[in-house]
């Protein structure tokens, strides 16, 4: 199985409670063909550069998820058929990139700390 990234689009601006049942509803079609969701995050809902179909707003939720290849471009056909899921892109997650971010966040998080230190230190001697 492979980790892929999903972009959904919801269509209009909907309030937080039937916003999880219409996420939970488009997810429950990657468990349904054998796929794991590994995590999500509603990105927000900001206007669209054009309305498209008449709709000026959307709710932008992030899912990464496994899912067997082959069965991929079965996921994008049913969706097709969800008519809560107004727009869907999704795109493989390349593994040796993550590593690479997650080594310079890690970096990033020990510089950080060092330097905390440095000014924590520093700080007693100018009193």
């Amino acid at each position: 199985m492979k980790k892929y990234d999903g972009l959904y689009i919801f269509a209009g601006q909907a309030k937080d409670d039937v916003l999880a049942g219409m996420i939970d509803k488009a997810l429950a079609e990657v468990t349904r063909l054998g796929g794991n969701v590994l995590a999500q995050e509603v990105i927000g809902k900001p206007k669209d550069a054009y309305p498209m179909h008449k709709c000026e707003r959307g709710v932008y939720v992030l899912v990464r998820f496994e899912l067997d290849p082959s069965k991929v471009s079965e996921l994008v056909k049913r969706y097709r058929l969800v008519e809560e899921v107004f727009r869907v892109q999704i795109l493989v997650v390349d593994e040796r990139r993550e590593e690479v971010l997650a080594k310079q966040r890690e970096a990033a998080a020990q510089r950080a700390a060092a330097k905390a230190q440095a000014e924590a230190d520093a700080a007693p001697e100018a009193e």
